[in-house]
């Protein structure tokens, strides 16, 4: 069982799939949600209301468009390249976080996002 989400901020807007996890199920429960966007090097992240534990399987380096829970920030982290605690081109979180899915989309769109942008995540219409 997966679940589908709509990420859209003013200048776009992107689809992601997300495994079955308990932070799903936590983040499905809260939508739809409005938030602020917030930047960081080539990373969206984004305070989701939504308070969870992280999860054995956290991580901190992931792929690019992976959808990621920051549970120190009870946000959503979407990376789409470095960070400015990475090493290389690698995407290197703040700390280890509940990795939820993959973004259906380019993640390079995540670059028109602008510090400060109303954001909003819901359902995706399938």
């Amino acid at each position: 069982m997966s679940t589908r989400i709509r990420i859209s901020w003013p200048a776009g807007h992107l689809t992601a799939t997300l495994s079955d996890t308990p932070t799903t199920q936590a983040l499905a429960k809260a939508l739809p949600l409005a938030s602020t966007a917030r930047t960081w090097g080539e990373e969206v992240y984004f305070d989701t209301g939504v308070a969870v534990s992280r999860e054995t399987d956290a991580q901190q380096v992931v792929e690019p468009g992976t959808v990621a829970f920051w549970t120190d920030g009870d946000a959503l982290a979407l990376p789409y390249g470095p960070t400015p605690i990475s090493r290389g081109d690698e995407c290197r979180l703040a700390s280890p976080c509940n990795v939820l899915g993959r973004i259906d989309d380019d993640p390079r769109l995540l670059a028109t996002v602008r510090d400060g942008d109303p954001i909003r995540v819901e359902p995706a219409d399938d």
